[in-house]
């Protein structure tokens, strides 16, 4: 059976590219995974199938959702090769004839959804297919595809629709969000510095959960966020980066950023502790003086390195005294220049 589908013709890295829209049920069955290391076939340059992966696109297309990015193909069939024609390109419809460059999972996911409900087959999908690729040229398309690109952080949704998403499953993904953008961002002071958790020790310094439990307060809707209107991602992790960038600087100035033993803000009372500074005295400061860069902050937080608090001094304590003394550490030097006799006022 042959299928003819109207087309956008361009020019992608050298190689003619056809992008139009076809039924899952026409892909699935020509569609194949040629798996780098387990294939010798030109083209091949996927990776192994995760299947945890696969269910989770399952369970996303049975709760009536589908996909707006494109499925990168590779047509490797010399002998039944499409037929490019003015008015649409006619594609025989049978054996395995297309590689699956992007997309492996999600059309495995649409596979698994179809075994359940035939009628997921009638999903549209938005296909950009090249002809005949050697495994060098599909690697360069898979790798500009795949490399140096960020997934989308998932709260950016309740920026961009707001009332679409939960308050409560927003803050959680709020939070996750600008940790990993702490824990990603190579400006940042925590860059690679997260433990997540697995079923093997992670490397990093810091838990998340330590990290997203000490932030999650000051972004519910009376936290220090949504009462100062600071509510788009972008600047939520500047104001962060910028913080405890004020702090790394101090710290490393003093030659013990770095030094577990000696820097109380790479452990979680520390990190806690600075968070609520942050939130319930530096960003209502921030806002009064309308600056939240990170000279400002550092002209008004006036961190010496020859003064500096150290996790000698609170290791003693428990870990709601020990987030308690640097909060209080940070906020008597905020408040150095605070007159000491009336007189120096105006009235």
């Amino acid at each position: 059976m042959n299928q003819e589908y109207k087309y956008v013709e361009s020019l992608f890295l050298g190689h003619e590219c056809y992008t139009f829209v076809m039924k899952a049920k026409d892909l699935l069955p020509i569609q194949y995974v040629a798996i780098r290391g387990g294939s010798t076939e030109q083209g091949a340059v996927q990776r192994v199938l995760n299947k945890r992966r696969i269910n989770d696109i399952k369970d996303f297309v049975l709760q009536g959702n589908s996909f707006v990015n494109s499925f990168i193909l590779n047509w490797t069939d010399n002998i039944n090769s499409p037929k490019i024609k003015k008015e649409g390109i006619v594609l025989p419809l049978q054996g395995r004839r297309v590689q699956m460059l992007d997309g492996q999972h999600r059309i495995a996911g649409i596979q698994e959804a179809v075994n359940i409900d035939p009628k997921y087959g009638e999903l549209d999908v938005l296909v950009s297919m090249f002809i005949n690729l050697n495994t060098s040229d599909a690697a360069k398309i898979f790798l500009n595809i795949n490399s140096e690109q960020k997934p989308v952080p998932k709260s950016l949704i309740y920026d961009l629709f707001g009332e679409s998403v939960e308050d409560s499953e927003h803050v959680i993904n709020r939070v996750r969000d600008i940790v990993a953008e702490l824990n990603t961002n190579r400006e940042s002071p925590y860059f690679q510095m997260v433990r997540y958790p697995g079923p093997t020790r992670q490397p990093g310094l810091i838990d998340l959960s330590i990290m997203v439990n000490a932030m999650k307060p000051h972004f519910e809707k009376d936290g220090a966020f949504a009462k100062f209107k600071l509510s788009d991602i972008e600047s939520q992790q500047r104001i962060i980066l910028n913080f405890y960038s004020v702090i790394r600087d101090a710290y490393t100035a003093a030659k013990i950023w770095d030094k577990k033993n000696e820097n109380p803000f790479i452990k979680g009372a520390g990190f806690n502790g600075a968070f609520d500074f942050l939130a319930e005295h530096l960003i209502p400061r921030c806002q009064t003086d309308r600056k939240f860069t990170k000279e400002h902050m550092a002209e008004l937080m006036k961190l010496d390195s020859g003064d500096l608090i150290t996790q000698s001094e609170i290791k003693s304590s428990d870990g709601k005294s020990g987030r308690k003394k640097i909060s209080s550490f940070l906020f008597e030097m905020m408040r150095q220049d605070i007159p000491t006799n009336p007189e120096e006022y105006e009235f």
